[in-house]
């Protein structure tokens, strides 16, 4: 078995294989010929002729009618992980005749999901077929996948041919963005700074806490902790409070610690945080970067989404984070905790394997969140910092 599988995969890709059906009237073929010839018989004669005919017939065919097919393939619009992919295949038949009974088959990786067939009853001559089928999605990343195969037996079912087309498609599923409400990862930084000296040389940027900048009518998704309800309830409508703190007119810097040696499901975890604060941030008005081992500081929706999407751990470093950005530094390493420029933050998956680490995180110089991975990712993100 595990040798006439290649051979008839083989013979399937440039020609053709008989189908079950394909050998029994091939067999009883051979049986009439051969009593036609102890017996002289001209019906057996006539017989085994015909059965052979329509086997010349039924291995000709079905080669012929996939020669005249192509198919295209329309680009794949992002999507989000547990979101489903819409793919869409467009087959055309270029030839003057009819192509009837035909089967197609996209071969997807196997991390995205098993192949997926079709069958058409018919695509007439210059005319197409367009295939639409969703494909789930599970975990982020960028999948590509290179090849559709055609296969018919048509008109008779006795001889079966495939014919592969090279149809590229590249899928990119982001990572989960959280809808957080409030992240004290962000909105509580720069308060040190802003209690420490002047600060009347350094350029402030919106935020959700420091000091009241001024008041402003609410919004769809502000924090209901900003409302100045006195003032509210002077004017009639809901009043929001805009804040201000120093972060010294630097951008700040969501920083992925990829370059570190990971267990799978915390990474993935950090991946969805990243894009979670990085998205947070952004609503909120102030400037953010992303930066990753591999890529360095990237920003702006799509190149950060697509950065996560295809972000690994244990990458090569092509550059260091700028020292003069405050980050939000995302690590599985507690000893990187020690070396964080000024008024960073940082979350810390801890490793439980190594027993070490607990006492490694106290010497930390500013506050952060220990992530505990069976507990709900969320809710941890919008509690309180861990204190100095």
């Amino acid at each position: 078995m595990k040798i006439t599988k290649p051979i008839t995969n083989w013979l399937e890709n440039r020609a053709c294989t008989p189908t079950y059906s394909g050998w029994v009237l091939a067999a009883i073929a051979v049986c009439f010929f051969g009593a036609a010839v102890n017996t002289m018989a001209g019906w057996l004669y006539a017989i085994s002729g015909v059965s052979l005919a329509l086997l010349t017939i039924a291995a000709i065919l079905p080669p012929r009618s996939l020669v005249g097919l192509t198919v295209t393939r329309r680009p794949l619009q992002p999507v989000s992980a547990g979101d489903e992919l819409a793919v869409e295949l467009e087959i055309h038949n270029h030839t003057k005749q009819s192509v009837s009974l035909l089967q197609v088959e996209d071969i997807l990786p196997f991390v995205l999901g098993t192949p997926k067939r079709q069958a058409i009853d018919i695509i007439h001559s210059q005319d197409s077929y367009l295939w639409v089928y969703y494909q789930p999605t599970q975990r982020r990343g960028i999948y590509r996948w290179h090849s559709v195969e055609l296969s018919t037996g048509a008109p008779l079912g006795l001889f079966w041919s495939r014919r592969h087309r090279h149809c590229a498609a590249t899928a990119i599923v982001y990572p989960t963005v959280l809808p957080l409400t409030t992240c004290p990862l962000v909105d509580e930084m720069g308060q040190e700074e802003s209690k420490k000296g002047d600060s009347r040389h350094r350029p402030l940027q919106t935020a959700t806490s420091g000091l009241v900048r001024s008041l402003r009518p609410y919004r769809i998704g502000d924090p209901t902790r900003l409302i100045h309800w006195r003032t509210s309830a002077r004017y009639g409508e809901l009043q929001v409070r805009e804040l201000e703190i120093v972060t010294g007119g630097q951008e700040i810097v969501i920083a992925l610690d990829s370059a570190g040696n990971w267990q799978e499901n915390e990474f993935e975890q950090a991946v969805i945080t990243a894009a979670s604060l990085y998205f947070y941030t952004q609503r909120i008005g102030i400037p953010v970067q992303l930066w990753t081992a591999a890529t360095g500081l990237v920003k702006g929706d799509r190149l950060v989404l697509e950065t996560l999407a295809a972000t690994v751990s244990q990458e090569d470093i092509s550059t260091q984070p700028e020292p003069s950005y405050p980050l939000i530094w995302l690590t599985q390493n507690p000893l990187t905790l020690s070396s964080l420029p000024q008024g960073s933050r940082w979350v810390l998956w801890e490793n439980s394997s190594v027993p070490e680490q607990k006492s490694a995180v106290v010497n930390r110089d500013y506050p952060g969140i220990v992530v505990q991975s069976e507990h709900e990712l969320q809710t941890q993100l919008q509690k309180p910092l861990q204190p100095l």
